[in-house]
């Protein structure tokens, strides 16, 4: 009896053994084909899928940049696309009035952005204004007149836009309310090559001479200069050497001084710790921070999250600014090699970080609206 109780015990032990590892199976199959569908929706394939969803007549990015912005992305460690959600991405809950503060960095189509709100304020029935043309700009300002800018913008009527040329200014640093910041950023490289020729353009000197008649007219040495000569001739415009600071109008190499402020940290050439201020002032106090060549998801994300201001703004842009407008267009530009260019990018390693840590902030905002396949 006690042999046969055993051996019901021992097929009892063997038979939930076997259901155990049966269970098991089934669990794990089910969570492999979880981790399947998961793979599948990460896949670089489909964000470029996506990208193209957003990127209307433009050229889509090519698989390598959709695989190098993927692996960015997973690398941050935030990078979930089930789990993003628009208010954790979106600043402008912060703002303390409504306004809007555009501090363009020059060259990266601010210009079309600036006629862009313009156009929205009639629209959307808002209070446009912008900085009068000066006869030296200068981006970085002193304490005083950082509080100064602060308070001008503070007492403009809500909702208005303020647009200028000038470095980030942290509104609460004076005690004043913070309004919402936005700001567009370019490909440095391409960037640099186009503020390179902007200076050299005839019209723009014809521009300068008509708001301000005693200035001199430069060297036509100096207007004739070629970018790729200057690269590979050494010419100290075209060295950018990390470390160099070079005060006023004509230190325009790198767009993240516009986000970095106004401390002397901000001014050696691509530096850490300018990176590291410029990044942070994005990501604390920036609303949308749009990428030039991204422009279509740039549209799409400022409708989504500031939409008291842009509203509406890819059919305005597609319908009454791309269609007859071309601001800015510079058509004395010459091309310029991949050669010479990857000799500048050397150069250029931080601001080419700040660039795609824009980029990746921008993908992250717009992958977190969740909006509807169109294909």
């Amino acid at each position: 009896m006690c042999l046969e109780q055993l051996f019901r015990a021992s097929e009892l032990i063997a038979l939930m053994a076997l259901s155990t590892t049966f269970f098991l199976f089934l669990h794990t199959r089910d969570l492999n084909t979880r981790l399947r569908e998961m793979e599948v929706k990460l896949q670089p394939e489909d964000i470029l899928t996506a990208n193209q969803i957003v990127s209307g007549d433009s050229a889509p990015a090519t698989a390598t940049r959709v695989k190098t912005m993927m692996k960015l992305l997973q690398s941050t460690g935030k990078f979930q696309m089930t789990s993003l959600e628009p208010y954790q991405l979106n600043n402008t809950k912060k703002a303390k009035r409504d306004i809007l503060f555009f501090n363009r960095v020059p060259k990266v189509g601010s210009q079309t952005f600036m006629e862009l709100l313009r156009l929205l304020s009639m629209r959307n029935e808002f209070e446009f204004h912008q900085d009068r043309v000066q006869r030296v700009e200068t981006i970085r300002l002193a304490p005083e007149d950082q509080a100064s800018l602060a308070a001008m913008v503070q007492s403009y009527d809500e909702p208005s836009v303020y647009i200028k040329h000038v470095c980030f200014t942290n509104f609460s640093e004076f005690d004043i309310p913070e309004p919402i910041y936005v700001n567009l950023v370019r490909d440095p490289i391409e960037r640099v090559i186009s503020w390179y020729y902007y200076v050299r353009a005839p019209w723009y000197y014809v521009e300068r001479k008509i708001a301000f008649p005693d200035i001199p007219l430069p060297d036509p040495k100096w207007l004739k200069k070629d970018f790729e000569h200057c690269v590979l001739s050494g010419d100290r415009e075209c060295r950018y050497i990390k470390g160099e600071t070079r005060e006023g109008i004509g230190d325009h190499r790198r767009q993240s001084m516009f986000f970095c402020g106004h401390h002397e940290d901000c001014t050696p050439f691509n530096t850490d710790i300018a990176l590291q201020k410029a990044k942070q002032a994005v990501d604390q106090h920036y609303a949308v921070v749009g990428v030039l060549e991204d422009l279509n998801m740039t549209l799409k994300v400022l409708e989504h999250y500031i939409p008291k201001f842009f509203e509406g703004a890819t059919d305005v842009y597609y319908n009454e600014i791309k269609r007859y407008n071309t601001i800015n267009r510079n058509m004395y530009k010459p091309p310029v090699s991949e050669e010479v260019k990857d000799i500048v990018r050397q150069n250029f390693t931080k601001e080419i970080e700040f660039y795609e840590f824009c980029k990746q902030r921008l993908q992250k905002q717009y992958y977190a609206l969740k909006l509807p396949d169109k294909r």
